[in-house]
């Protein structure tokens, strides 16, 4: 076998499925496989010339050990393992899901221009004066605008201005036992 372009191809067409399948089982992902896979032959392909002649499939095959090592060490240094993740239950993804309709559906009431501002603002994440320039108006009538239209969505949204405290439901050890009363202001 030569270095030649059409050599690189017809290895990659005969040897990709069973390489993939290296891949595969060095990354139990399907997609991180071909990822690998893909950086690894892009690593090969300068060399290829040199290689060639040799046994490429065993060097692509180390080279794909050696890669997929390297890019675990790296995953596992910038992983950061926490132990308090908050319990996400179903109830809380329908109510996320309910809350994002609903807040697209109150958006789409809104004004034609508040509509603008708000989308640009808060979903497109641009700032005042972007969004000023891109609707051809004062940057004073974009926080106007921006202003009454949060208005409105919290009046149809409902939206309380300070986050209450997520309500759970007593665990079996302590649902017979009543929780302390909240200390009032004027207790004191």
């Amino acid at each position: 076998m030569t270095g030649s372009t059409r050599d690189f191809e017809e290895f990659v067409a005969a040897r990709g499925p069973r390489l993939l399948r290296v891949a595969w089982l060095l990354t139990g992902d399907a997609h991180l496989a071909e990822d690998l896979l893909q950086t690894v032959l892009a690593k090969v392909w300068p060399k290829w010339p040199r290689i060639a002649d040799e046994n490429p499939e065993a060097y692509v095959r180390k080279a794909l050990v050696n890669t997929s090592a390297s890019w675990r060490q790296r995953r596992w240094r910038s992983e950061v393992p926490h132990d308090d993740l908050p319990e996400v239950t179903a109830a809380d993804v329908f109510a996320a899901v309910d809350l994002e309709h609903s807040l697209a559906l109150a958006v789409r009431r809104l004004p034609a221009r508040q509509r603008a501002v708000i989308v640009l603002r808060y979903f497109e994440d641009l700032s005042v004066e972007e969004t000023a320039k891109v609707l051809d108006c004062r940057p004073g009538t974009v926080k106007s605008q921006a202003a009454k239209a949060m208005r409105v969505l919290r009046g149809r949204l409902a939206v309380p201005t300070a986050s209450p405290a997520p309500v759970r439901a007593p665990s079996p050890a302590t649902a017979t036992t009543p929780a302390p009363a909240p200390a009032e202001r004027g207790d004191r």
